[in-house]
């Protein structure tokens, strides 16, 4: 009842860092109904091509082998030792043709599911696996039941499959008591095919829905609750709390370091009371006027009362303040549309100097 409970307060989608998550810990959706498709495949392109090369090559072995008894020297371990070894060989390169494709096949189905990685979490050793309560719940629980179902489907539909086959087949199967011994093997090479590719379109369907059926469930297992989207957000973003503070310490801090740089003004343009914008020209360091700082309201406030306080001229025009503080940036020069009104107003402070001395 708690695990459904859980699953209800679940109905956010899975965001993306943990689906990365998830897929990084090796826990992908993997249906082993659609390998055993491709494998079934592979079995029949293997009988069709290769089964009566086999049943040829086998029967060549044996007979040779047998027919030759007397020949094979069987006088010590050694000498049985050796015709096994070379049964063997012939053997197992007879079987290459057929097991290679079964390995080509299991792969491709296994990629075409999900990106190979190696995952070392997946395959260490847990005592939690050895867990008999967790086995029984598994082997009695709602995947056990899928997975009898399924295999309870596959038996039926092999033996539905075939069985229809053959009694299609009855009056095929009748008259081969009637024909040579040596045609029979082809006779049952294409019994064999028949039944294989129903039993194969059949086990598709279940291969197709199991593989969709595995991607709904292992997607619905990672939906998350509103309270863990919440926490995943804070854990990447960070607390929005934290942020705002560490956000306006940091505007307190270059404002500090703005209105520090007044005192190397050289003039401060302002609006009486809401504009303010300070800014140094020295001809041998600058080749046009530097913004210090600007600001408006208090901080406007806050650069006159520095201003008057170091003795910096200030002067008002309150079009000119308030189209600097809109378009100028700090520690920056002034943008080439201010060029002219500036100067004027340098040059009446120049003028202004020059007359007191």
């Amino acid at each position: 009842m708690a695990e459904d409970t859980d699953k209800d307060s679940k109905s956010e989608l899975p965001t993306e860092k943990k689906i990365s998550d998830t897929l990084e810990k090796g826990n992908v959706p993997f249906s082993k109904e659609f390998t055993n498709v491709f494998s079934l495949f592979a079995m029949i392109l293997v009988g069709y091509f290769y089964l009566p090369v086999l049943i040829s090559d086998l029967t060549a072995v044996l007979k040779s082998t047998f027919a030759n008894l007397r020949d094979w020297p069987l006088d010590s371990s050694a000498d049985a030792a050796n015709i096994l070894n070379l049964l063997g060989v012939k053997l197992i390169s007879s079987l290459a043709p057929v097991i290679i494709p079964l390995i080509v096949f299991g792969l491709i189905s296994s990629f075409s599911q999900n990106t190979p990685s190696l995952i070392l979490n997946r395959i260490a050793p847990k005592a939690e696996r050895l867990s008999l309560q967790k086995g029984l719940k598994r082997l009695f629980g709602l995947h056990g039941v899928r997975e009898f179902l399924k295999s309870l489907f596959k038996f039926s539909a092999a033996g539905i499959v075939a069985t229809i086959v053959i009694f299609s087949q009855a009056e095929f199967v009748l008259s081969q008591i009637m024909v040579e011994p040596m045609q029979i093997p082809a006779a049952i090479h294409s019994l064999f095919l028949q039944v294989s590719i129903g039993l194969a379109m059949t086990i598709a369907i279940l291969g197709v829905v199991d593989l969709l059926w595995v991607r709904k469930e292992w997607f619905d297992d990672l939906k998350m609750s509103h309270q863990e989207v919440k926490d995943e957000r804070k854990q990447s973003e960070g607390d929005p709390q934290v942020k705002m503070r560490t956000q306006s310490l940091a505007r307190d801090r270059a404002r500090r370091r703005m209105m520090s740089q007044v005192n190397d003004a050289t003039l401060v343009i302002a609006n009486p009371t809401h504009f303010a914008v300070a800014m140094r020209y020295r001809p041998e360091i600058d080749s046009v006027p530097f913004v210090l700082a600007k600001g408006k309201d208090l901080i406007a406030l806050k650069i006159r009362e520095t201003a008057e306080e170091k003795e910096i001229p200030v002067i008002e025009d309150p079009p000119l303040a308030r189209s600097l503080y809109k378009s100028v940036e700090v520690d920056k020069e002034i943008p080439t549309e201010f060029y002219v009104p500036v100067a004027k107003i340098i040059r009446i402070l120049s003028d202004a100097e020059k007359g007191k001395s």
